[in-house]
């Protein structure tokens, strides 16, 4: 008898499966990696949202969480995956600049807005208003982080690559069954997968799929990450990512013309140096309707967990959230009523 089995492979389930060894738990991971939003994230983590200078939802509080948390990553991997990288917001008008001293001045922000103006040095950017700097920011390498956490996981005899199938669940009083592996809880951290779990698609997961452009831009050599209409973000050598995209209609992985020509025509505001392109790739973000994580227990299963909904800032979200899921089975710590499922109990016995 395991103590957990654990769907999905992403941000969410690494972040959960390290609380669980951490913790001397038993548990084992079945992933098919149809779900690609961690994959291809761009993995910055950065707890100002810049279209409107404002904090992120608890954004420092997980900060203080996932920073440590990715160090310990890195040690037990033995790879490279935090790098720390200013983010420069370009400002489009003088206007711009006021209001980003204005929010500099705010309790929170002002620990992360720097209230000097740079010029821009870059031949390459078009940049006459400047930018503002957001410290204490940096990118989080996620494709590393999911090859090399799956290779340990393996070594370990703690995963299962194929597809979940829902009709091997059983559950019973106190633990549940799948296939020949018992366990006393399950928790579903399978991102836009979740539309897909007869027992939690109830729970208003919208999902946005996002792509995103790498490019190969000799001339362009910026070490920092650029916000403009769209991220640039220095990767090795000459190369970036650029991104990203928001569709709502569009559910599958697949790479579109329309969202690269969307990315090539707000990079080419501000670019001015020539690039070619050497990827593109899309992925489903697991958004939801109130902007919250979806975190907790199932309404009348008591061995089912979920643990999704981290949006486009998973990096930091995942870390934080996970801690309070294992608490709440653990220790019967309540969740964040912002974060738990409850709140949508009345849809889930509506349906």
């Amino acid at each position: 008898m395991l103590d957990y089995v654990i769907v999905g492979l992403g941000l969410a389930g690494i972040s959960f499966c390290e609380i669980l060894e951490k913790e001397g738990k038993s548990f084992k991971v079945i992933s098919d990696d149809s779900q690609q939003a961690s994959l291809v994230a761009g993995g910055l983590y950065n707890p100002v949202i810049l279209k409107r200078f404002t904090m992120a939802w608890n954004a420092k509080e997980q900060m203080d969480l996932a920073l440590p948390f990715y160090k310990g990553l890195e040690q037990k991997l033995g790879v490279k995956l935090d790098y720390t990288i200013p983010v420069l917001r370009r400002f489009a008008s003088i206007e711009e600049q006021n209001v980003w001293f204005e929010a500099a001045d705010r309790p929170g922000l002002d620990h992360f807005l720097s209230t000097t103006i740079l010029e821009n040095k870059n031949k390459s950017i078009d940049a006459p208003f400047g930018f503002g700097e957001v410290k204490h920011t940096g990118r989080i390498d996620t494709k590393t982080l999911l090859t090399f956490y799956s290779e340990y996981l393996v070594k370990q005899g703690l995963l299962v690559k194929e597809p979940f199938d829902f009709s091997c669940l059983e559950t019973f009083e106190g633990h549940i069954s799948y296939k020949t592996v018992k366990a006393r809880q399950i928790v579903f951290a399978c991102g836009y997968g979740l539309k897909n779990n007869p027992f939690f698609n109830y729970l208003p997961l919208n999902g946005t799929k996002g792509e995103l452009l790498t490019i190969k831009a000799p001339q362009y050599k910026e070490k920092h990450v650029i916000k403009s209409s769209v991220f640039t973000i220095p990767l090795q050598g000459d190369v970036y990512r650029v991104g990203a995209t928001y569709k709502w209609k569009d559910k599958t992985n697949l790479p579109t013309e329309d969202s690269k020509n969307e990315l090539l025509e707000k990079l080419k505001t501000f670019l001015k140096c020539d690039f070619e392109i050497v990827e593109h790739v899309a992925g489903i973000r697991p958004t939801v309707v109130d902007r919250r994580p979806l975190v907790g227990e199932h309404p009348e299963r008591k061995n089912l967990y979920v643990l999704n909904g981290f949006g486009s800032r998973g990096v930091l979200i995942a870390p934080d959230v996970s801690k309070r899921l294992y608490n709440k089975i653990e220790k019967s710590t309540a969740l964040d009523p912002e974060i738990d499922i409850q709140r949508f109990t009345k849809k889930y016995y509506s349906n």
